[in-house]
């Protein structure tokens, strides 16, 4: 009979960590999503423009110093 309850114990525990573990896997997938998403936001508002030359066809960034 103590193997019995030394298994439903297991059990219990081994339902328990695998509940947490998923609880958890969510959790810092989510947060990997936010923090993606802020710096992907922070590049887009601190990338250059790009202008296209008329000349070449080549987009180039918009005051770069280069003299016309």
């Amino acid at each position: 009979m103590p193997h019995l309850l030394i298994l439903a114990l297991a059990g219990v525990g081994l339902v328990a960590g695998y509940r947490y573990y998923v609880r958890e896997s969510k959790r810092v997938a989510q947060a990997l999503r936010e923090a993606e998403a802020s710096l992907n936001a922070r590049e887009r508002a601190e990338g250059p423009t790009l202008e296209r030359d008329p000349e070449t066809g080549v987009y180039r960034p918009v005051g770069n110093g280069r003299a016309r």
